[in-house]
């Protein structure tokens, strides 16, 4: 065998026992009379030592050719150490090394594999299969694999099956830009990646499958924003015979299951906002509710006043920040500076320092007077001792703007403590959304989402006031799962899509499949899908997803390590049928 134990399972009780261990060499320390050395597997550390006066010299001589991360068996006896090391749970104990067998020898690693490691990111994702031996990405993986099977025991213990569904399908409109694979047997012809398997997951409930689940790999052709990923996995789920609120009891189930048996903590209610308060209190449809910053809005008390940058824009909004009248003016221009960041966009930032004596001091003070400013005070909610913030503009960019600086401002005052968790569930979202630069609506989610009961009737006379039976779970101003109950027979689904721009044939060529099973008894159905690359990353109190996902890309799409994508031989291109035309960008424009 190559080994009797691991590295992280040997204490002072297994003194005099001859055990065989095998691992990396993690450290090596050479006193010349004596070798110390840290063996190192996913368990743990175990030391060996290596004594000219109990080690036979060969094995000594060969201990000394040892680097680091190379692969090595060992055998002998546990000692007790003279000079114990309470961090670690081995750290009483070491291996008085009789044989020594070098499994593998190593290069010398590019950085170093230790928590604290000097090599830069591109770097470690080039050689992410070293990357993945040190503890922060290790356990990371490891506390992924314990999220998973939670989720499997849950939902398994709720009666869903877990179901597999094509990964090579019909290329449909879903939103981001399918991922296409080329067909050698059916010549000019493609599949695409799933986006989700939505429609199959559809189908399943069609068949009568009645609870379904699957965790499940996702792709999307997207142009990456931070943090985001081409290939990403759901937890994907269905039911039939389901109303809103059956779906929201599940999965409220599900998070509190997680938050205990991962985190130890106990939730108690899921608020819930509709769409259009989180928009108005938070500027955007996930809101941070671990801290307060709620919007004011200030058209009724700061228009008309003469100062032409409020009177002209739609809507005046500010927060008050705790504790910020003691911002210094070079504090607040740092703020000013940021929101003005092509990133936030916004045109400059008015501001009012309520002090501790009651008086006020802001930037308009030419404008507005103390009862003026008192009134802003009252809409934001300030007290002696903050400072309001004030952006104006367009209602949805101001809005934008103003999340994001109140973002800023509780990561900067340390009000998103990571292990504090507040979820919420965000309903009532509008079924459908205007592109103000081609005047056709599209869906607010996809294409199968159900109109709220009752509401299927304005989508002829106002589509932009309907609302849909959709929801979204919010976990410390993150989506981590959103769904819908579906539409169920083909005249609704034939309407939603005549309103999403579909003619009767462009809808039946790409939906044809899932209208036809419609007229085949479909029940009443709904589902959710979880992020399950976010949704672990924020129950470990991180917001970064790549370090929990074993082989990432980086922001250009490129796996570094293999280096893909990469092109095709000619071969390949000609077995495909395929020629390539390679456009220049600006021929694309």
């Amino acid at each position: 065998m190559y080994r009797s134990h691991t590295n992280g399972e040997l204490n002072i009780s297994n003194v005099g026992e001859e055990v065989i261990l095998s691992g990396w060499v993690q450290k090596i320390r050479d006193k010349g009379f004596m070798i110390w050395i840290d063996l190192r597997d996913r368990y743990g550390i175990t030391q060996l030592i290596f004594d000219e006066d109990r080690t036979d010299k060969a094995i000594i001589e060969k201990a000394k050719s040892l680097g680091r991360e190379f692969v090595i068996q060992v055998k002998g006896a546990i000692i007790e150490r003279q000079s114990k090391n309470d961090k670690i749970y081995t750290g009483d104990i070491e291996l008085l090394v009789s044989e020594l067998t070098i499994l593998n020898a190593s290069k010398l690693p590019p950085f170093t594999i230790e928590n604290e490691t000097d090599g830069g990111e591109e770097l470690r994702m080039k050689y992410r299969y070293l990357d993945i031996r040190r503890n922060p990405i290790k356990n990371n993986l490891i506390f992924r694999a314990k999220v998973t099977q939670e989720v499997r025991n849950f939902l398994s213990n709720q009666a869903f099956i877990e179901i597999e569904t094509p990964y090579l399908i019909k290329s449909t409109p879903e939103g981001a830009r399918d991922f296409v694979v080329p067909s050698r047997m059916n010549e000019g012809q493609f599949y695409a990646l799933p986006q989700s398997p939505q429609t199959f997951k559809q189908l399943l409930m069609v068949g009568g499958m009645d609870k379904y689940f699957q965790i499940v790999k996702c792709f999307r052709d997207e142009d990456l924003r931070a943090d985001r990923q081409p290939e990403f996995t759901q937890i994907d789920c269905e039911m039939a015979f389901v109303e809103q609120e059956d779906i929201l009891h599940v999965f409220e189930g599900l998070t509190r299951h997680l938050l205990k048996k991962v985190n130890n903590i106990e939730i108690g209610d899921f608020p819930r906002m509709t769409f259009d308060h989180a928009m108005k209190t938070y500027g955007n449809d996930k809101p941070d509710i671990r801290f307060g910053m709620e919007f004011g809005e200030l058209n009724d008390v700061a228009k008309h006043r003469e100062f032409k940058i409020f009177d002209e824009a739609e809507l005046v909004v500010g927060i008050a920040v705790p504790g910020g009248a003691a911002y210094t003016r070079k504090e607040i221009d740092k703020l000013v500076a940021w929101v003005k960041r092509p990133q936030v966009g916004a045109f400059g930032m008015i501001y009012a320092k309520y002090n501790e004596d009651g008086t006020f001091k802001s930037s308009v003070d030419k404008f507005y007077n103390q009862e003026d400013l008192a009134a802003w005070a009252e809409k934001t909610g300030a007290k002696p001792g903050d400072l309001i913030c004030v952006l104006s503009g367009k209602i949805n960019k101001v809005r934008a703007q103003l999340s994001a600086l109140r973002m800023e401002l509780a990561e900067r005052l340390g009000l998103r403590k990571p292990e504090e968790f507040a979820p919420l569930w965000v309903i009532d979202f509008p079924l459908l959304e205007l592109d103000e630069e081609t005047g056709h609506y599209h869906a607010m989610h996809h294409p199968f989402t159900s109109p709220k009961p009752g509401q299927l009737e304005l989508l002829n006379s106002n589509p932009g006031e309907v609302k849909a039976n959709a929801y979204d779970l919010v976990l410390n101003g993150n989506e981590i799962g959103g769904g819908s109950i579906r539409i169920h027979d083909k005249a609704t689904q034939a309407i939603m899509l005549k309103h999403l721009g579909f003619s009767e044939e462009e809808a039946i060529a790409q939906f044809g499949f899932l209208m036809d099973a419609f007229e085949f008894g479909a029940p009443p159905h709904g589902g959710l899908a979880f992020g399950l690359d976010r949704l672990v990353a924020i129950l470990a109190g991180k917001e970064t997803i790549r370090d929990f996902i074993a082989f990432p890309k980086n922001n250009s799409g490129r796996d570094v390590m293999i280096d893909a994508p990469s092109k095709l031989d000619d071969t390949q291109l000609t077995e495909l049928s395929l020629k390539l035309n390679i456009l220049k960008k600006e021929d694309n424009q």
